[in-house]
């Protein structure tokens, strides 16, 4: 399929004046563009191994923060995080209609910025029954404002044995480049599996991080040996291991790989599995979007230092 309506990976720093400058806005390029990204223009990228397109392997999640964002007051801090994810060389930014307004939001925010044909947008349909799943399907293209929709997923593999049969079905027709399946749940492990063991997709979007490492032992694997892009979520649980860590300093060895905060240990942590393509966070802040974009930059841990992250984890 042509790329010249799906996904642009090409977003350079002159690409993001000129949607400043489009959207009418009075800000400085300056207080938006991440000091990691003058220096190394965007983020790295890694394939889709159904396709071998590149994407950056760090994605905007939308869930918990775009939801309830309706007023032009509420959506200013969102439209300046998208502004800094795009000029960091950003472009997934995953939502859903389980989140609420999500959805509506990311659209609106998108077709304001002009830069909708620019963004890789993943979202979802969560639904029994067929004709309430396409209904759903219809309502998300809508809302986003774009066709075809870079990724349509099975939400919580709800209803997947319905849904799936007719998001083939939308990709063939063009309504979808890549399909593919969601769970955040350690308990739905087995389930993911037994999926990915007779389902070909090209798509699977796991929990996985230093406080959830089950996907470690055999879902990562198996995506890897079926040429799966992963997308990871909750990468901080929900900013539940932050809590954990307040108010403790980072183990110097950390700098070993160029780690300068919790959230960057935390990304970092998921990042470096070689099974993973895209890790997703979610955050309504330019400060936490800029700390989360420079955990794509610099070394990342090898096997020997992931084992020590998740053993320091543990003492923790």
């Amino acid at each position: 399929m042509s790329n010249d309506i799906g996904h642009d990976p090409k977003f350079s720093r002159s690409d993001f004046l000129k949607l400043l400058s489009g959207a009418g806005l009075a800000l400085s390029a300056n207080s938006l563009w991440p000091d990691i990204a003058v220096a190394a223009q965007s983020l790295p990228t890694r394939p889709i191994p159904a396709t071998g397109e590149r994407i950056p392997i760090l994605g905007l999640g939308t869930s918990r923060v775009f939801n309830r964002a309706m007023s032009a007051e509420a959506r200013t801090p969102l439209r300046e995080v998208i502004e800094m994810y795009l000029a960091s060389g950003g472009s997934l930014i995953d939502t859903a209609p389980a989140y609420g307004k999500s959805e509506i939001v990311l659209g609106d925010l998108l077709r304001d910025l002009g830069a909708t044909r620019k963004t890789f947008i993943a979202t979802k349909v969560r639904t029994e029954g067929r004709e309430k799943g396409i209904e759903s399907l219809a309502e998300s293209i809508k809302r986003l404002g774009k066709s075809p929709i870079d990724l349509m997923q099975v939400h919580s593999l709800r209803g997947w044995k319905t849904q799936l049969p007719v998001l083939r079905d939308w990709k063939t027709a063009g309504k979808f480049r890549y399909i593919g399946i969601t769970h955040s749940r350690n308990r739905a492990h087995e389930q993911v599996e037994q999926f990915l063991a007779k389902e070909p997709v090209d798509f699977l979007q796991i929990n996985y991080s230093v406080l959830e490492q089950g996907a470690d032992k055999r879902i990562l694997p198996m995506a890897h040996d079926k040429g799966i892009a992963v997308l990871i979520n909750k990468p901080f649980n929900k900013a539940k291991m932050f809590d954990r860590v307040k108010g403790k300093p980072l183990p110097p060895w950390a700098a070993d790989f160029d780690c300068k905060s919790w959230a960057q240990f935390f990304l970092k942590f998921s990042l470096s599995h070689p099974g993973v393509t895209c890790v997703l966070a979610a955050t309504g802040k330019t400060k936490h979007l800029k700390d989360n974009v420079a955990a794509g930059f610099g070394r990342m841990p090898d096997a020997k230092q992931r084992q020590k992250m998740a053993s320091f984890w543990e003492s923790v």
